[in-house]
């Protein structure tokens, strides 16, 4: 599904599914506007839900179910994640349990929370008065698709609006998928300028990621997620056969994969085992990369809604212009 903001025309999209969703933010519009965000998560509970929008039938045991709440109420983070809390104090009846429960709080983009509740938990949380909907966290899979061809922006196409806006200098791409390999040529920031002023975005390390060295001009942030993961996980995690790392690094190779397709930047004198030889380049090669890593290397490659959701609503925080978003499937994690 693609969907394209707009300030005066709300939202667009083309009806499609899941796969390899974009996601446009517009500058300006995360941090200007309560408005947009809260269209781009509707459309992200969509993205991860489709119609089954509702308490689903679990067991006993506590899982983790997200709670939406809608738009925030404060502009204050900090407030906003201590009435989340509240909250589920309220229904748990103590704070320690609440915040054992908390896996995490939504409080940029759209208010809302992921928690550890059993059934009858959550349908008590779904009873309050304001509450939007209380979901179940889900496995997601990875996707691509052709999505250059489809937005008309392919080189066969040099009408289109690349040249425009000199193939992506200033935007900035966030990447919700499996991670990045830094030291790809994609990714090296020759002849790119400073980073735009407006990005409030980190750069976290971690297992065989350093943010200081590792991300320069072109690879601007770097983000990792996995508490969703591990609340719900019952497979076996990081093994000899299927390796992981607790960093932004990509164990896979499909987050490098999807990001240098988006903005890798060009390289000469590439090949596939000598052939083809030319001019490696993403869609759009001058723009900035920021990486969100939702997505574990189990069963070649699966991400919770739980940290999806935390990757779009620090993203927009973090002040992309565009999010790539090339996930699929709607797999309950258990039944």
């Amino acid at each position: 599904m693609f969907i394209k903001l707009n300030h005066k025309e709300g939202f667009q999209s083309n009806g499609g599914d899941i796969s390899s969703a974009r996601v446009g933010v517009g500058e300006g519009m995360a941090m200007g506007s309560t408005r947009a965000p809260l269209f781009v998560l509707v459309n992200a509970f969509f993205i991860l839900y489709g119609k089954d929008i509702l308490v689903a039938p679990v067991s006993a045991k506590s899982r983790v179910h997200i709670v939406y709440l809608g738009a925030r109420q404060n502009n204050d983070p900090r407030l906003v994640t201590v009435s989340h809390h509240g909250i589920l104090a309220s229904v748990l009846e103590s704070k320690e349990a609440a915040s054992e429960a908390m896996v995490y709080s939504y409080k940029h983009g759209f208010s809302g929370f992921a928690a550890k509740l059993t059934d009858s938990q959550a349908q008590k949380v779904a009873e309050l008065p304001g509450f939007v909907h209380v979901i179940p966290n889900r496995l997601h899979k990875l996707q691509t698709t052709r999505s250059w061809d489809y937005l008309g922006l392919s080189s066969q196409t040099p009408s289109n609006l690349l040249p425009k806006t000199n193939i992506g200098d200033g935007i900035i791409i966030g990447l919700l998928d499996t991670g990045v390999w830094p030291e790809s040529e994609v990714f090296n920031d020759e002849g790119v300028g400073p980073i735009p002023f407006r990005w409030k975005g980190g750069r976290v390390s971690g297992e065989r990621f350093n943010a200081t060295t590792d991300c320069n001009r072109k690879l601007i942030g770097a983000r990792w997620y996995i508490d969703g993961f591990l609340a719900d996980n019952e497979q076996r995690f990081h093994t000899t056969k299927n390796p992981d790392y607790l960093s932004p690094r990509d164990a896979i190779g499909h987050g490098t994969h999807t990001s240098t397709i988006a903005g890798g930047s060009f390289v000469s004198n590439s090949s596939y085992l000598g052939l083809g030889l030319g001019v490696v380049r993403g869609g759009a090669p001058r723009a900035r990369i920021a990486v969100y890593k939702v997505c574990r290397n189990v069963v070649a490659g699966q991400c919770t809604s739980a940290d999806i959701l935390k990757a779009f609503d620090e993203a927009i925080h973090d002040g992309v212009d565009v999010l790539s978003v090339s996930l699929g499937s709607d797999t309950v994690l258990r039944s």
